[in-house]
């Protein structure tokens, strides 16, 4: 006990009963550990930093009535170890890292009398784990007859149990289980769901499980330009499913998603649009899923009114000149600012020398933007001063003459100033617009 092993010896003597190497730097228990003590009775482990076990590391220890590994650091157990172990009584693993319990993972203990699975990392267990431990399947068999069967005990508090529906099955062994089998502690409570939280498993009901449902209370909505516009589905699961918007075969940006509980089995998830515009149109569709499967709505959106009557300044006068286009670029963005460029290519009849241009600045979510008039011959202008971290929107076109569709930028300021400032990222992004045609300055 207490010693710096590092591994099981090898020169231990053939016809020991019993070995109890504690608080020691034990690691591992590899094959063949104990393959020259076949007589060993009883091996306490305890304490020690085992996080592996070999799947033959019981192998010729056909006499083992006893084994001992609390307080390790073992996150899984190779349950048909257990094979090479038909006489073992005493099973105990509380203190470690289990967090699974395979299906068949008791079927090789035929004899267990004990079995301690507290204080480890379990959250579900289904019920057919112990269906298949031939402990209780021998006391179903002679329930109502005389035949004396030994108790079991077994041990699972604190475990950090999930109490949705995946664990419906193994709380309703828990409240029926009765003698051969008995609890060490029967309150056993639940650490999940919050609502659920500390709540014993006889207080609680559980449901059966549920693959996603999904509605919407409109599937078609139409909206001025310019609106924030939040599109709202419905999600009926258990458990609690996985929820994403995806639009145009793209998954969107979770900052603009929020999805919360409305009841046990209902989640609400909203997706916000902020100062909708032609180009956001289109169908958006909410898609959840949990274990069972999964399932989506669409909801088509329909953006209406020119955006431009409810901005200041952005009155239509005239319609632009067809075939005049202008290249609008980033050319460099830092984390406070960007720069822009733009070469315009003005109609036959227009003198490009004398063409004034309007930009329009501002968040993407804000109703009004900034309004910069651009003077004849310039075709640069850097937007300084911004916040970092967010959205903003930039609009350019020919004074006096409104926005149309794809003469806006929306870009995301950055958030460090090693990715943006330093290296000078350069964004190039060629956007087609219209103009209308040139105008005096005094226009």
């Amino acid at each position: 006990m207490s010693a710096l092993l590092r591994q099981i010896p090898a020169n231990i003597p053939q016809d020991i009963r019993k070995i109890r190497i504690e608080n020691s730097h034990l690691t591992e228990l590899p094959r063949g550990s104990f393959e020259n003590v076949s007589a060993l009775e009883y091996l306490w482990l305890n304490f020690n930093n085992i996080t592996v076990m070999h799947i033959k590391s019981l192998e010729y220890l056909p006499a083992l009535k006893e084994l001992r590994l609390q307080g390790n650091k073992l996150s899984s157990v190779p349950w048909t170890a257990f094979q090479d172990t038909p006489a073992l009584k005493i099973l105990d693993l509380k203190h470690n890292r289990l967090d699974v319990l395979p299906e068949h993972a008791l079927r090789y203990l035929p004899n267990l009398t004990y079995l301690d699975l507290s204080s480890n990392q379990l959250t579900i267990i289904s019920r057919d784990v112990f269906f298949n431990w031939p402990v209780y399947q021998r006391s179903q068999r002679v329930e109502g007859q005389i035949e004396a069967i030994s108790n079991a005990v077994l041990a699972l508090h604190d475990n950090p149990w999930l109490c949705d529906c995946r664990l419906r099955g193994f709380v309703q062994f828990i409240k029926s289980v009765g003698p051969p089998i008995i609890l060490m502690n029967s309150y056993l409570t639940c650490s999940s769901p919050k609502f659920r939280a500390g709540k014993f498993f006889h207080e609680v009901e559980l449901n059966s499980c549920m693959k996603p449902l999904t509605s919407a209370l409109d599937t078609n909505l139409t909206v001025p330009v310019g609106l924030n516009v939040t599109l709202t589905c419905f999600v009926q699961a258990s458990p609690s499913p996985a929820v994403w918007w995806t639009y145009a075969l793209k998954l969107l940006r979770a900052f603009n998603v929020s999805t919360e509980p409305i009841s046990e089995d209902t989640v609400r998830s909203e997706l916000l649009i902020p100062a909708a515009r032609p180009a956001d149109a289109g169908n958006y569709t909410c898609m959840a899923a949990n274990f069972l499967g999964n399932t989506s709505v669409a909801i088509t959106l329909r953006v209406g009114a020119p955006w431009a009557s409810t901005t200041p300044g952005w009155v239509p006068i005239a319609p632009a000149e067809p075939g005049a286009h202008v290249e609008v670029r980033i050319a460099k963005q830092t984390v406070y600012g960007i720069t822009l460029e733009w070469f315009a290519v003005a109609a036959a009849a227009a003198e490009p020398g004398e063409t004034w241009y309007t930009l329009l600045v501002g968040r993407y979510d804000a109703a009004q933007k900034d309004a910069i008039y651009i003077g004849p011959g310039i075709n640069t202008y850097s937007v300084t001063d911004l916040l970092p971290a967010t959205k903003y929107e930039v609009c350019v076109a020919v004074r006096n003459q409104a926005p149309r569709k794809g003469q806006c930028v929306v870009f995301v300021t950055g958030s460090d100033v090693s990715q943006l400032e330093q290296r000078e990222k350069l964004i190039h992004i060629v956007v087609i617009v219209c103009a209308g045609r040139a105008l005096s300055p005094r226009g």
